[in-house]
């Protein structure tokens, strides 16, 4: 079996245990990018309290821009980083402010997918996973984000071995259409089941397909189920 047919194979029995996972974002997709930078290198529930707040302290975009940064970060204080955070937005509201003459990211709808893809990852400090989740959920394209749950899950599967970026390793690899269900069910069974320490191995529908799964369950089947 080849990596792209190990890939569809993933794809069915993912399906085949959660369904299909396709909930499009309802936000505007500048709300969506600035909800995902906040997002880097914390929790959920980090990210979206600090979000709630930024939205409480500044209703528009352009409030945000115009204000000083020592408030901004004071209301994304929970999310950490929260004085490299507040630069870093500022400097996106800024550059798409200049170059768009408004605070929107709308026109991306309009861009074929490399050269939207290519505008995005121009922004300082978004890299590939955001891009991507900006151009997935907020416009449906056929992008596929990896985060650590998914880099976790790859690896185990032997789809990526480690080095370089995920994106590149595993986006190919993905079956046309399945970008958005595929990426929220691998981060389902990330978090659930091939977590990063004791793992579910023998409650893994990807075990059949995993060279890790199957030597974890030959050699301790018993401490697994801790």
């Amino acid at each position: 079996m080849n990596p792209r047919e190990r890939m569809a194979a993933v794809a069915r029995l993912l399906q085949d245990r959660y369904g299909s996972l396709r909930a499009r974002s309802a936000e505007p997709p500048l709300d969506l990018l600035i909800r995902t930078i906040l997002s880097q290198h914390t929790s959920d529930r980090n990210r979206d309290l600090a979000y709630a707040r930024l939205r409480e302290a500044f209703p528009s975009w352009e409030a945000a821009l115009a204000a000083p940064r020592d408030r901004l970060a004071e209301a994304i204080r929970g999310a950490g980083l929260h004085r490299q955070r507040a630069a870093r937005i500022q400097e996106v509201l800024c550059r798409i402010r200049d170059e768009r003459g408004e605070l929107s990211l709308d026109f991306l709808g309009k861009l074929p997918d490399g050269k939207a893809a290519e505008w995005l990852l121009s922004l300082p400090g978004v890299g590939k996973k955001t891009a991507y989740v900006v151009l997935l959920f907020g416009f449906g394209r056929p992008f596929f984000p990896v985060d650590t749950h998914i880099a976790r899950v790859a690896q185990r599967l032997g789809l990526w071995d480690g080095r370089g970026d995920p994106h590149d390793a595993l986006g190919p690899l993905v079956p046309r259409g399945a970008e958005l269900s595929l990426h929220l069910q691998l981060i389902r069974l990330g978090r659930g089941v091939c977590r990063p320490r004791g793992p579910r191995c023998s409650d893994c529908p990807l075990l059949p397909l995993c060279p890790t799964g199957s030597r974890r369950v030959e050699s301790r089947p018993r401490k697994e189920e801790r």
